[in-house]
């Protein structure tokens, strides 16, 4: 009898389960609209510190505008690909390992009207399957944690990029000498997080061929957003446990804590491919 091939680690870590039906009943007990709304999904679909807010920022530096072509890498359950389309009428590409979380970005883009302007696929980072210089810009958002090969990333994102464009992330980064504590919303433990320091990251993705155009610490703002949570008492009718499973609660505090103990970092970043 045939078996399934193994699911790759990282994807199991985000999706072990179905996640379609149990969210689109989750929307519906919240009491939402039919035609849904960035702002309404947000404190579902924008999974990074300091969610929407980041996630503006990022895109100002960024440059994005109607003409722009982006691909959303590590897109999740495409939260900032429909806040990009919705906001600033670009089209957008989201691709994600996880397989069912780019059924439920599907889901959800169909519900907010933008299943025209937002398309998704299953793929792997270090392999995109689009040709040269398709993307006037690349955006990443709390994805390269996962991926120790971060010479042959930036590589494949630089390659997809036109000449000029621009790559837009925001990422966790490793503080030299201090270790992270587990789990956190990206890893279980050690074996699945890849933490470059800002420094070595600066370095690959010079090596990759980006000149940094912007590079700037996120790390305070994200202490001070960190410090400002209060998680309530029971689970909110919508919230990123809804992905995760009961153990986001525990994810979540340590990641806030790695932050404001100075074990993790924050950074944002915008490059053009030279």
């Amino acid at each position: 009898m045939a078996t399934s091939p193994p699911q790759n680690p990282v994807e199991s870590h985000y999706a072990s389960r179905s996640l379609v039906d149990v969210v689109l009943a989750a929307l519906d007990a919240a009491g939402l609209p039919p035609r849904l709304a960035a702002a309404d999904l947000a404190p579902l679909d924008q999974f990074h510190a300091r969610g929407l807010e980041a996630t503006r920022e990022l895109a100002a530096l960024a440059g994005i505008d109607a003409r722009s072509r982006v691909l959303d890498v590590g897109c999740g359950i495409g939260g900032p690909s429909r806040y990009l389309a919705e906001s600033l009428g670009c089209k957008v590409v989201g691709i994600d390992l996880t397989a069912e979380y780019c059924r439920l970005a599907e889901a959800l883009t169909a519900r907010a009207g933008l299943a025209g302007t937002v398309e998704f696929r299953t793929a792997d980072a270090l392999d995109l399957p689009f040709g040269d210089g398709e993307f006037d810009r690349v955006w990443t958002q709390h994805v390269a944690m996962n991926i120790a090969d971060r010479s042959r990333l930036y590589r494949e994102l630089a390659r997809v990029l036109k000449p000029g464009g621009k790559l837009a992330l925001y990422d966790a980064v490793a503080i030299p000498g201090a270790e992270p504590l587990f789990p956190v919303p990206w890893a279980r433990d050690s074996s699945t997080s890849f933490l470059l320091d800002a420094e070595a990251t600066r370095a690959v993705l010079e090596k990759s061929g980006f000149a940094i155009r912007t590079w700037r610490d996120a790390t305070p703002e994200a202490k001070k957003w960190f410090a400002a949570l209060r998680p309530p008492a029971l689970p909110p009718k919508l919230g990123l446990h809804l992905l995760l499973g009961p153990d986001f609660r525990t994810m979540a505090g340590n990641f806030g804590r790695n932050v404001i103990e100075g074990r993790v970092g924050l950074l944002m970043a915008v490059c053009q491919k030279t």
